[in-house]
């Protein structure tokens, strides 16, 4: 589906932004609006769907000066009077609502709500049925999320941009989602600033998501059975390909995090388990969102974490549970390769416990299990910089053994 970052840069590139109120209107009205359409599947859709509209509807100015600080400045507005005034305090673009229509400064039509209540309302949004170039749906009623998935369906590949009314943060997250790729954007018609705030946040997550990682290679200079331990299994609600795992260290120091491989592979002695990862005792640290870490045994159903391939690409991954229980343990060390730091951890002493190595090429082994692990192996780490106060990072003397 087509997107966009820039409320500015909708309202300088959308021709119309189609309305009709479909569940409750008479059969020659709803006629009538689609004529007054024009056709929505005339190009094909900007390709990644990365970036989401997000226009405003509110008339709290604390929620204005919240979205505007945030760089959302699209508002819409029940009356002229009070847009030219806001527009005085604030530089913003107001939109203004008139029935079904939505109209800018110059009083073009530039939006309009189509609201849904029922299955056959949901019928009648169909690219072939519908002839807008973009669309704002405002869902009515308890199901929203099955309806927000047909629409992704349906509008795949086509033109212009479908946006959902939210009445919150959360509500506007499952839009954003639907289908993994989710509608192009949501009107947020809020009242309290802490969903403009948990919104942005939200987003923040997303566009970490997808920067890159740098990692380090560093040469295996130790490997020690050291006897039992408590270990964490960490079990996700996502499918871990090979070269995949989570980034996890020992200390609070957390400088150097190992790359420890996902249970995804093959083995003749048990199934593959693509969702897990074996990943140590439960005083390390694990990586997760907004460059922090988390103790191991700090995880719990419905935390995020961060799932690293071997080039550094990442991505947020839910947990879905965590087991830990009494296991042999090895102690792994390395040293980096490009300087002098030296780096441990400690991980179940089991076949199917591996860390991540650089990418050998076809030929070459990318997971290798603790168990065949030895001195002179490369494996990937991740350097950080300072020491960590409740898995953030703060700039302090500290020393680890």
């Amino acid at each position: 589906m087509a997107v966009s970052c820039s409320s500015s840069s909708i309202l300088g590139s959308a021709k119309a932004l189609a309305s009709f109120h479909i569940s409750h209107l008479a059969p020659q009205r709803t006629a009538r609006l689609r004529l007054q359409c024009i056709k929505m599947c005339s190009a094909p859709a900007a390709p990644g769907g990365s970036k989401k509209t997000v226009w405003v509807w509110t008339e709290n100015r604390q929620v204005m000066t919240a979205a505007v600080e945030r760089g959302w400045n699209t508002f819409l507005f029940g009356s002229k009077d009070v847009g030219k005034d806001w527009s005085s305090t604030a530089r913003i673009h107001p939109l203004f609502i008139d029935g079904l229509e939505i109209f800018d400064e110059g009083n073009q039509k530039v939006a309009a709500i189509s609201e849904i209540s029922s299955p056959g309302g949901l019928q009648l949004i169909q690219p072939d049925n519908v002839e807008v170039q973009n669309t704002v749906i405002h869902f009515r009623g308890d199901w929203q999320v099955i309806p927000a998935e047909n629409i992704v369906a349906a509008f795949q590949g086509c033109a212009g941009i479908v946006l959902a009314v939210s009445t919150n943060s959360t509500e506007a997250q499952v839009f954003l989602e639907a289908l993994e790729q989710g509608l192009d954007g949501v009107v947020l018609k809020v009242e309290d600033m802490d969903d403009i705030i948990k919104l942005k946040d939200y987003f923040d997550r997303r566009n970490e998501a997808k920067s890159q990682l740098q990692l380090t290679k560093a040469t295996v200079s130790k490997v020690e059975v050291v006897g039992m331990g408590d270990r964490v299994c960490v079990d996700l609600c996502s499918i871990m390909r090979p070269g995949e795992g989570l980034l996890v260290c020992v200390g609070s120091y957390a400088r150097g995090m190992f790359l420890v491989h996902s249970e995804c592979l093959e083995t003749n002695y048990i199934a593959s388990r693509p969702f897990r990862v074996n990943a140590g005792p439960v005083h390390a640290y694990v990586t997760v969102p907004g460059d922090k870490t988390s103790y191991l045994s700090e995880l719990q159903s419905g935390r995020e974490v961060i799932v690293v391939d071997q080039n550094g690409l990442w991505r947020t991954s839910i947990v879905g549970r965590v087991k830990i229980e009494s296991r042999p343990l090895i102690l792994v060390e390395a040293k980096e390769n490009s300087g002098n730091g030296t780096y441990s951890i400690f991980l179940q002493n089991a076949e199917t416990v591996a860390l991540i190595g650089p990418d050998r090429g076809s030929g070459g082994r990318t997971a290798i299990p603790v168990t065949s692990l030895k001195v002179g192996d490369e494996v990937l780490v991740r350097k950080q910089g300072g020491a960590r106060h409740t898995g953030i990072e703060i700039q302090e003397f500290i020393v680890e053994k």
